[in-house]
């Protein structure tokens, strides 16, 4: 008997159990594709953003494992690209 493949559940990534973590961009590097992003409490990481260049200090987005994969809009929290 094959056991059946995980399904994807709401808010989490099955691959690796992480949640998708909203962060504000601070300042970009565009020549390397990079942010310095700071999240809800202060803490701030490098992120990826390949997948939603460009973006701007100030722009709200979804990181998940150092890379940022949507841009959230900040007054509804809502995916934006």
């Amino acid at each position: 008997m094959t056991p059946e493949p995980p399904e994807c559940g709401p808010g989490h990534c099955i691959t690796c159990g992480d949640e998708g973590t909203p962060m504000t961009v601070v300042r970009v590097d565009e020549v390397r594709g990079l942010a310095l992003c700071a999240g809800a409490d202060g803490e701030r990481e490098t992120i990826e953003i390949a997948l939603v260049d460009p973006v701007a200090p100030g722009d709200l987005l979804l990181v998940h494992a150092g890379t940022a994969i949507a841009a959230l809009d900040s007054t509804r929290s809502e995916v934006t690209r």
